[in-house]
């Protein structure tokens, strides 16, 4: 196994101290998270090691004068563990681990799904022959018990010899884990059956002419079963890496250049700082810069969350990713690669995922106390009945009461207790609405205390709309209405649209305008019949010498209540004023409400303004609120969160939720918003929107609960079992 530095460092803070994230096959469980773990830290010059059993990513912080790639990959190999080169792990674009994840993620998926199907084909038979006991012609003699032995062999030492590699891996290293448990059942059915099929006449029954039973069909069950739940969870894992694969894609893969008069398309990785670049009304901004002709409105709501557009005129900055809209822009580059706006969101992304800590799974807590149980009173009831009687009829007893103790604490129900909850936890979700990528984020969610909420599209509808309509004396707000709509007809202003829409379905006649003109994050004018009508702000208004002091105490309280006020002068005398907002989401104050009667706590986060965020708040029953923040800062605010020892779900609909939702303890995504929101999550709320969320959380209680009684049972169930078998 080779890894060159090329292909393993990621990112260079440091000319001493490397960042390089190795991809991990073969982890299954906590357990092995925790011997990864230890053996890079164990190895000289590492300085922080961190392993993510959700992405298979080993991210290593080390001393490159004392170590390297090569010894990190050999530390990871030596306890049992792999490191393809394949999927080695790179940082020369942003993206790039998340392809050479997801290219890992086919392959594993292509393997389980091959050995799900061979331990399936041959395990199906398998059950109806043993399962028969005789009562199918042919079948109940000699040549029955060869077939069942046929039939197990090639399951057990062909798709379970992962499971065997990993608990020789385990037991060299004096642990044991959920592979070590399945191998215990796996190896001890089988064992048994072949010694019992071989020699029979070794067990003291056989002297009566009475065959020892079988229960080949036990060890290839097992196998197939936790082969089923490797695959589910395969696939649902494979989904992480979506979301920095549309982030990636937000970028456009080609820009309009301009160099003197001549205009050429070139790809998107030639520009430099310093180059000017054309975009027209709907392309996307190819790179970061500052507008130096031009003007427009621009959707950064990648970036803020927010779904009102930001105007654009000279010398304002642009993003790469981000969305023109209503005119053409020239701007200069100032930031390219890896520098931009977006590829720190893609890196804050990957980041994000690379550094979830592992949820400890139960089934493995049990196993690592229960398998080392089991061998032991195994080991004991072998000597005390080799003890009771020495005689040869006395060892085969003692054998056959050693067996048996390893047969009866055959994992079935241990192995199949947290797969079995979750298999219905997750169905009854999908009825719901609710979908949930795998155990781990349901476990975790049974566990969350703090919640924090997007507000744009999350808390609120994501799109603006008409709310008020303030007059002057002796106008009437359908005329008003009528004037304003018949201006913004004209625009292509998301804003405008919205006031156009509330006019309409407040059953205002929409008519058409003349000499129509705008002044870029200002206003629009325009003649509607023999009328002028003027909307925009009050500072435009004031002038070209129309008072607005009537209205502005008026104004300020809509502003107060979130409200996006915009005033109307007509004929040059102020008439009135019309605002618009993105309203409350249907449910969205019961959802609160529920969540603090559950003893959650709650709080907003949100890229907008802190005068409206508070607005909303105060109108929802949130107290506490952090605005105007960034998508790598709504991941630190989860960070902080995480620090001070609460468990977080984040719940955002947009691209810049993403790093918070890959951040927190569940990502929780409205089933409305963005794809890459949805990818970078944990549970997609599918249904109903913000509604879902408490029953999300509830339906991943009652798994959890769920998980608890059936791994006690089960564990009751083999505590009661061992002393009969051992006689």
């Amino acid at each position: 196994m080779l890894i060159t530095a090329e292909q393993a460092p990621s990112i260079v803070a440091d000319p001493d101290v490397t960042r390089c994230d190795l991809p991990v096959q073969g982890m299954t469980c906590a357990s092995c998270v925790l011997r990864v773990e230890r053996a890079l830290k164990a190895t000289p010059g590492v300085q922080e090691a961190h392993v993510n059993l959700v992405t298979r990513r080993a991210s290593v912080v080390f001393d490159r004068a004392a170590t390297g790639p090569e010894a990190l990959a050999r530390a990871i190999e030596a306890v049992g563990y792999e490191v393809p080169r394949a999927a080695a792990v790179t940082a020369q674009r942003p993206g790039r681990r998340a392809e050479a994840q997801a290219q890992a993620e086919v392959d594993e998926l292509r393997a389980l799904r091959r050995d799900f199907v061979v331990a399936a084909a041959l395990g199906g038979p398998l059950l109806i022959v043993a399962m028969s006991h005789g009562a199918i012609p042919g079948l109940d003699g000699s040549f029955g018990r060869w077939l069942q032995f046929g039939l197990a062999t090639p399951v057990v030492f062909g798709p379970g010899r992962r499971f065997l590699r990993l608990a020789w891996a385990a037991l060299r290293h004096r642990a044991a884990d959920m592979n070590t448990l399945v191998s215990l059942g796996v190896l001890a059915a089988w064992s048994y059956s072949t010694v019992a099929l071989v020699a029979p006449g070794l067990f003291p029954h056989a002297e009566h002419g009475l065959r020892p039973h079988l229960y080949f069909e036990a060890a290839a069950a097992i196998l197939s079963f936790v082969l089923l739940g490797k695959l589910m969870e395969t696939r649902a894992r494979g989904r992480l890496s979506d979301a920095v694969r549309g982030l990636v894609a937000l970028a456009p893969k080609t820009a309009r250049r301009i160099r003197g008069d001549l205009e050429e398309d070139v790809p998107v990785g030639v520009l430099v700082a310093g180059d000017l670049v054309l975009v027209r009304p709907g392309e996307r901004i190819a790179s970061d810069g500052e507008v130096v002709r031009g003007s427009s409105a621009v959707d950064e709501s990648m970036l803020t969350g927010e779904s009102l557009p930001v105007d654009k005129k000279v010398g304002a900055m642009v993003y790469g990713g981000t969305q023109n809209h209503s005119g053409a822009l020239t701007y200069r580059i100032t930031r390219t690669g890896g520098d931009t706006a977006l590829a720190r969101i893609v890196e804050a992304v990957e980041q994000a995922q690379g550094s979830r800590a592992p949820i400890a799974r139960l089934a493995d807590v049990v196993s690592s106390w229960f398998v080392p149980i089991v061998l032991g009173l195994a080991l004991v009831t072998l000597l005390v009945w080799a003890l009771v009687d020495p005689t040869t009829g006395g060892l085969a007893t003692a054998v056959e009461r050693f067996i048996a103790v390893l047969v009866i604490a055959c994992p079935c129900a241990l192995g199949l207790a947290t797969p079995a909850a979750v298999a219905v936890g997750t169905g009854r979700g999908a009825e719901l609405g609710i979908l949930v990528k795998g155990g781990a984020a349901l476990e975790a969610a049974s566990r969350i205390d703090t919640v924090l909420l997007d507000k744009t599209g999350t808390l609120t509808t994501g799109k603006p709309e008409l709310t008020d309509v303030v007059t002057s004396a002796g106008t009437g707000e359908d005329d008003l209405l009528l004037l304003v709509a018949a201006v913004e007809r004209e625009s292509e202003h998301p804003v405008a649209q919205a006031i156009v829409r509330g006019a309409a379905a407040r059953g205002v006649t929409l008519v058409s305008a003349s000499d129509f003109r705008t002044e870029p994050g200002l206003g629009v004018e325009a003649q509607v019949g023999e009328r002028t009508v003027r909307v925009g702000t009050a500072a435009w208004l004031e002038r070209v010498g129309i008072r607005t002091a009537a209205l502005e105490a008026r104004a300020e309280e809509l502003a107060a209540r979130g409200r996006t006020p915009s005033f109307v002068a007509v004929d040059g005398a102020l008439a009135g004023l019309v605002a618009v907002a993105d309203r409350p989401a249907d449910g969205a104050r019961e959802t609160v409400a529920t969540l603090l009667s559950l003893g959650i706590e709650v709080a907003m986060v949100t890229g907008d303004r802190l005068g409206t965020a508070r607005a909303v708040a105060a109108e929802l029953g949130i107290e506490r609120v952090v605005a105007e923040v960034r998508p790598e800062d709504k991941a630190r605010v989860v960070a902080e969160e995480r620090a001070r020892g609460r468990i977080v779900a984040m719940v955002g609909d947009g691209i810049n939720d993403a790093p918070a939702l890959a951040a927190a303890h569940v990502g929780i995504a409205i089933g409305s918003g963005t794809d890459i929101a949805i990818a970078a999550a944990d549970v997609a709320l599918l249904r109903g929107g913000i509604a879902g969320l408490p029953i999300a959380l509830r339906l991943a209680r009652r798994t959890l609960t769920t998980i608890r009684q059936n791994l006690f049972w089960a564990f009751v169930y083999n505590v009661l079992g061992i002393p009969i078998a051992a006689g």
